[in-house]
């Protein structure tokens, strides 16, 4: 029996949009969203750039919910794999890689593997630890992030509503709506692993092997990554790293603050064809 295997580009729902003759704009969703999160930054990029989108396995907009694996996604190693090996099949190269929360850490370790793929690493609420000890702030008490896990597997959606209140501007209430939505379509059985994928996870010690160079893009009021941790990420990188302070509340600026993560995305990308030029 023949078994045909399914490319990463269809079950990942990856799409590549806008202009032609711009750079690539590469936009990776964090945990619990799908790419419809960039929804409202899109008709702009699109205008000026090659926009590639995909959903991660984990997300319930995934073509086929069965393609995640609690233990092959066990680490965000495995995401960066999966996005080397999507990006090798749509031969893209050199692009500009804008990861949002967990995405953040994907990319560093996908550029730590294979840096010709990005020119430059866009960190958005990125951490590469959500959890508190004595030398590190990460924002997060180990009780609290067990709770967060007793609560997903007691009562999910009580839990997908509350988290979506926390973590977005509740001034915002249509945001917090969407990233409810996304959040509670989520299989139970797949947002418990995630999350403890993601809250449990250090990746303080790979910082240091990011040769690439990043910007990383911070709300100033981000209840799930505190301002230290980004200081701490640019400290650390190797890379020549930039902080982009946005000014507002939430871990989600594509959804609350969109234009002025748009006005901060044209003037990185911007500055990167300045510098080729000049070379």
């Amino acid at each position: 029996m023949v078994v045909l295997n399914t490319s990463l580009k269809a079950s990942m729902n990856a799409r590549i949009i806008g202009s032609s003759s711009g750079d690539t704009v590469i936009l990776a969703h964090g945990f619990g969203a799908d790419q419809s999160i960039w929804d409202k930054i899109i008709p702009s990029l699109a205008q000026s750039y090659r926009v590639l989108m995909f959903d991660w396995h984990f997300s319930a907009a995934a073509k086929d919910p069965n393609e995640f694996d609690p233990i092959k996604y066990s680490c965000l190693d495995a995401f960066a794999k999966d996005l080397i090996a999507l990006l090798d099949e749509m031969n893209l190269t050199s692009s500009v890689f804008v990861g949002h929360s967990m995405s953040g850490m994907v990319g560093c370790l996908a550029s730590i593997k294979r840096a010709d793929l990005f020119k430059r690493l866009v960190l958005i609420g990125a951490s590469p630890r959500y959890m508190n000890s004595e030398d590190y702030e990460g924002g997060f008490e180990k009780p609290l992030i067990d709770q967060i896990f007793a609560s997903i597997e007691s009562n999910f959606t009580e839990w997908a509503t509350n988290f979506a209140s926390l973590v977005v501007d509740a001034n915002d209430p249509p945001s917090v709506q969407i990233f409810e939505k996304m959040l509670s379509k989520m299989k139970p059985e797949v947002a418990l692993p995630m999350a403890k994928v993601v809250f449990c996870s250090d990746y303080r010690s790979s910082l240091e092997k990011v040769l690439v160079p990043c910007t990383i893009i911070q709300m100033t009021d981000d209840i799930v990554v505190p301002n230290s941790v980004v200081y701490y990420m640019q400290k650390k990188i190797k890379g020549k790293t930039t902080v982009e302070m946005i000014e507002g509340t939430g871990h989600f600026p594509q959804l609350t603050k969109n234009k002025l993560l748009v006005d901060v995305l044209d003037k990185v990308v911007s500055l990167d064809c300045e510098e080729r030029k000049s070379i």
